[in-house]
């Protein structure tokens, strides 16, 4: 699946061959060329009662599957990691080789054959405008970063230190700054500094509509799902708003299976390399979100000001306090199970020991 063109492979009962055709992105064409395709299956004596549908998830996202869905056809969305390929150093990859990969790789699954492939869960449109906000703000939050670097960066290359562009008077002082040379600031510099000021204000303004419109949303239905474990999350002492808000859109509230697939989820796994003697930890796998390994792993950093007394903070100085160049492998330990904690704490209301509330509101 393309930006510009889809690639359709089929496995029709009763037709020897097996099709292949490139449509435009039509949904509709889609559908007709499913519906085309269980006709000549009925023409050739077999009765279509299920037709399902794989693709890789990708830049197209979950719409399709849903549209899908709701004309009573099976779709299902597989991780594109999960599919094993061939280890040469150059293989051939096309479409068409790619097609074939996916559909043995499907039809293993379908077997019962789970390790085929791993398939992922289809959100809500709901469930994925709920994201939104705390991505939004993500970005604008670095894209500020961004202005106010460009913004000390062109001060610094005139010789000029010491000047906070976040202050409230900042556009205001930027007439008055002088260079070492005791000169005013270049003409172009400064338009291109005023230009920077009003989009850092605007970005911030943007932040704190954002803010604002989320507590707006937990006041107005606190008793809602994924509000009533933000705003438990809150509770914990070293957890804002903006991290309980991430944690819930992005992991828990999602079903998970066990704790182990909290963990593989955030990608605070270990990835072993073992083969005959030779054993060794490659480090954090890296597969899973993102944004939830960022922010768990500052949050783990954060419980250990915040939570002093909590049997978590105390496992880590126990294994840490006598050895050396410890502290950072261990954190991603401590952020697992803190993450492990958290999601018990909002799915089964278990809070973990030693760890302070604050009052419920």
């Amino acid at each position: 699946m393309s930006l510009s063109s889809w690639l359709v492979a089929g496995i029709v009962p009763g037709v020897e061959r097996q099709p292949l055709k490139k449509l435009t992105v039509d949904e509709s064409a889609l559908l007709k060329l499913l519906h085309r395709w269980r006709e000549e299956a009925e023409k050739a004596g077999c009765r279509i009662e299920r037709i399902v549908v794989a693709f890789e998830a990708g830049r197209d996202g979950f719409w399709l599957a849903r549209w899908l869905k709701a004309r009573s056809i099976e779709a299902h969305v597989i991780h594109a990691a999960s599919v094993a390929v061939s280890r040469e150093h150059r293989r051939a990859k096309t479409d068409r080789l790619d097609t074939q990969l996916l559909k043995r790789a499907f039809l293993g699954w379908l077997r019962g054959e789970r390790d085929h492939c791993k398939m992922v869960d289809i959100p809500t449109i709901k469930d994925e405008d709920a994201k939104r906000p705390n991505r939004e703000r993500e970005n604008l939050v670095s894209e500020q970063s961004r202005i106010i670097n460009r913004m000390k960066a062109a001060l610094i290359r005139l010789g000029i230190r010491g000047f906070n562009p976040k202050l409230k008077r900042a556009a205001g002082r930027l007439e008055d700054l002088r260079t070492p040379e005791d000169e005013a600031i270049p003409p172009n510099t400064l338009a291109e500094l005023r230009r920077d000021m009003e989009r850092r204000r605007l970005v911030r303004d943007q932040i704190r509509q954002i803010e604002e419109a989320r507590l707006e949303r937990l006041d107005h239905a606190p008793g809602d799902g994924p509000h009533a474990m933000v705003r438990l999350l809150a509770r914990v002492i070293g957890v804002g708003i903006e991290t309980a808000d991430m944690l819930v859109h992005e992991v828990l509230s999602r079903n998970m299976r066990d704790r182990r697939a909290v963990a593989r989820y955030a990608g605070l796994t270990g990835s072993p390399d073992e083969s005959g003697r030779k054993r060794r930890e490659k480090g954090l796998a890296r597969s899973g979100n993102a944004r939830v390994r960022r922010g768990m792993i500052q949050l783990a950093w954060r419980f250990l000001l915040h939570q002093k007394d909590s049997a978590l903070t105390r496992w880590f100085r126990a294994r840490t306090e006598n050895a050396r160049g410890t502290r950072k492998p261990m954190i991603v330990a401590m952020a697992r199970k803190l993450l492990i904690a958290l999601w018990r704490l909002v799915r089964e209301g278990i809070v973990p020991d030693g760890v302070v509330l604050r009052p419920a509101q």
